[in-house]
C-alpha cells in the first residue's frame, strides 16, 4: 500500500513525465511538417486550390488523408490513380461521368459558361495542383499503392498481349505508352469489366479500323460532338502505339 506521500508523488511525477513527453512528441511532430509535406512546393496555385476544398465543404463527402465525410472516394492519392487530364475532364462536367450513380455537384466556379473559360481553367487547374501536392506528403505509408484499381486493367492486358511470342505486336515502347496513359484510360474505360464512363474496351479492334481509332483518339469531338472523351494532346508516336495495342483486343 502506497502511503498518501507516495501515492501523491506518484501521481505528480507521472503526471510531469507524460506532459513532458506529450509536449517533446508535439514540437517534433510540428518540426517534421515542413520536410514531410514539402512545404517548399506549396505554391499560391497550391493554396488556392486548398482554399476552394475548405471553402466548399468538399470534406463533407470526401476524405483527405483518412479526414471526412467517407460519402465520396477518397482523395489523398487521386491525382497518382487518375492524372492531370482525366481530373480536368471530370472537374469540368461531373455531371456526364458513371452515369446511373450518384454524382457530384457541378459547381459554378469550374463551369466555363458561369465565370467565364479563364477563371474555370484557373479554378480546376490550381484544384489539381492542391490534390499533386497533397499526394507527395508522407504519410507513413497511408493509402498504399494508388493504384490498386481498375485502373490496372489497361497494363495487365497490354502485359498478356505481349506475352505470347518474343515479336507479338506489343512492344516495351508501348508498354511504356500504356503506363503512362493508364491513370486516365481507365478513370474511364475498363477492358473486361464493364462500361464505366465510356465503353468496354474488349473487342475493340472487332469494331473499329486503325484509321478510325486514330481520328477517334485525336479529335473524339469531331466524330461525336457531345462525347465526354477528352482530347489527349498525344504526339502521333504515341497515338500509333495506342492504337496498335487497341488492335490487339480482339
Amino acid at each position: 500500500m502506497l502511503t498518501k506521500s507516495a501515492a501523491k508523488a506518484f501521481f505528480l511525477g507521472g503526471t510531469v513525465i507524460c506532459a513532458a513527453a506529450f509536449v517533446f512528441l508535439t514540437v517534433d511532430t510540428i518540426a517534421q511538417f515542413p520536410d514531410r509535406s514539402h512545404e517548399e512546393n506549396m505554391t499560391p496555385e497550391v493554396i488556392h486550390g486548398f482554399e476552394i476544398w475548405t471553402e466548399n465543404n468538399c470534406m463533407g463527402c470526401h476524405t483527405l488523408m483518412g479526414e471526412g465525410a467517407y460519402y465520396a472516394p477518397e482523395l489523398t492519392q487521386v491525382f497518382r490513380r487518375r492524372g492531370e487530364a482525366w481530373m480536368t475532364e471530370f472537374l469540368k462536367d461531373p455531371q456526364a461521368f458513371y452515369p446511373n450513380r450518384r454524382k457530384m455537384v457541378q459547381y459554378d466556379f469550374y463551369d466555363a459558361k458561369k465565370v467565364g473559360k479563364e477563371e474555370a481553367a484557373k479554378n480546376i487547374a490550381d484544384t489539381i495542383a492542391f490534390f499533386n501536392w497533397v499526394g507527395d506528403i508522407d504519410l507513413n505509408g497511408f493509402t498504399g499503392d494508388p493504384n490498386n484499381g481498375p485502373e490496372q486493367d489497361i497494363e495487365k492486358a497490354a502485359a498478356k498481349a505481349a506475352a505470347p511470342t518474343a515479336a507479338a505486336s506489343t512492344s516495351v515502347d508501348q508498354l511504356a505508352t500504356l503506363r503512362s496513359l493508364n491513370a486516365v484510360c481507365a478513370g474511364c474505360h475498363t477492358i473486361g469489366g464493364g462500361a464505366l464512363v465510356g465503353p468496354d474496351l474488349a473487342g475493340v479492334a472487332n469494331r473499329f479500323d486503325a484509321k478510325y481509332l486514330t481520328k477517334w483518339i485525336q479529335e473524339p469531338s469531331t466524330i461525336k460532338a457531345d462525347t465526354t472523351m477528352p482530347n489527349l494532346g498525344l504526339g502521333d508516336a504515341q497515338v500509333k502505339e495506342l492504337v496498335d495495342f487497341l488492335l490487339t483486343l480482339k
